[in-house]
């Protein structure tokens, strides 16, 4: 009994398949045609298949049969044969002309499926590129936000060291008055004890005329010799206060460039940004356009699995065509072999009389 794997109708069909090409089952054809099973396996079915084709055929005429019924049988057998041959090629000429087209509308099947696969092997490729592109700018994006983050740190500290300048100006001002303000009491404060010691003079000495006036001129020179140093001290006060304004000046024109370095390190990453929904937006449209692909490609499996359907049924009806016909002819033999015979057992008393 044969295994189980490949089974009888799997044989069989192979086997039809062979006829229809013309060549002569084998175990080997059959395992060619089927691409597995064992040969045992595929033997004993084709063993099978031959018993029940031989079985099938027709059986010899009866022994004792007239000369003339049987020349009148194989008459008939030879016309009948004719014509079921001629029915056969008919009908095997339009099975292969089906399986014909059937395998010309499989190759177009074949051909649209795979300009299919080239398709998406192509949008494939595009949509791998597009990923690649948009990986190096998303990596490019981190490197300007990175960058915005260290102008956004670098700023900080300029707004930082800005402070301090300025509240280093504030202070050196505040000193500047206060010391302003002191040498002006300390001023009036030495006038008022000269004019004290003039007016202890003028009332002591009021004869000494000429003691005065060396005061005075004591007094107008120590009052020169203060006005000096207060106007050398000023303008000490007023060139650190320059070079303090100066280095404010630096600082917020340095600061002004890092503020127009961030405004273009701002546009570009919007303009990333832009680029990248762009190409977000193109991505979406390319997996639309692969899905109506994949919808195509099953469409036409179903109609590749259609048509072999279709071919399996014409591979089918030509045997099944062919046993009826057999069947037909042996019942018409069977009747006409009965008629003969009880012909000539009616015809042999009357020659006798």
């Amino acid at each position: 009994m044969a295994r189980s794997g490949v089974r009888y109708e799997d044989v069989q069909r192979a086997i039809d398949a062979l006829l229809a090409k013309g060549e002569a089952p084998s175990v080997h054809k059959v395992r060619e045609v089927l691409g597995t099973g064992s040969f045992t396996t595929i033997s004993e079915h084709l063993r099978e298949w031959r018993i029940q084709r031989k079985e099938n055929r027709d059986q010899p005429p009866p022994r004792g049969m007239p000369a003339a019924l049987q020349e009148l049988a194989e008459a008939l057998w030879e016309k009948a044969q004719a014509a079921a041959n001629e029915a056969l090629a008919h009908y095997r000429q339009e099975a292969d002309g089906r399986v014909e087209t059937a395998r010309e509308e499989a190759g177009e099947a074949s051909r649209r499926a795979e300009d299919a696969e080239q398709r998406e092997s192509a949008l494939s490729a595009h949509l791998a590129s597009i990923e690649q592109r948009l990986g190096e700018q998303s990596g490019e994006l981190a490197r300007r936000e990175a960058e915005r983050d260290a102008l956004a740190e670098r700023e900080a500290k300029l707004s930082r060291y800005q402070a301090r300048l300025e509240q280093q100006l504030a202070d050196l001002q505040q000193t500047q008055e206060r010391r302003a303000q002191e040498h002006q009491q300390a001023l009036a404060e030495q006038a008022s004890r000269h004019q004290e010691r003039l007016a202890q003079e003028e009332q002591r000495h009021e004869s000494s005329e000429s003691r005065l006036m060396a005061l005075l001129d004591e007094a107008r020179q120590e009052r020169q010799t203060a006005d000096k140093a207060h106007v050398q001290r000023h303008q000490q006060l007023e060139t650190r206060l320059e070079r303090t304004e100066r280095l404010v000046q630096e600082a917020r024109s340095a600061l002004a460039e890092e503020e127009k370095r961030h405004r273009e390190t701002e546009w570009a990453r919007r303009q990333a940004e832009e680029r990248t929904r762009t190409q977000q937006h193109e991505q979406v449209l390319l997996q639309g356009r692969i899905d109506e692909q994949q919808q195509l490609l099953a469409e036409q499996a179903r109609r590749l699995r259609d048509l072999e359907t279709q071919l399996h049924r014409c591979l089918w009806q030509a045997p099944v065509a062919k046993q009826r016909d057999e069947h037909e002819k042996e019942e018409s033999e069977a009747e006409h072999g009965a008629r003969n015979d009880e012909g000539p057992a009616n015809a042999e008393p009357s020659r006798e009389e």
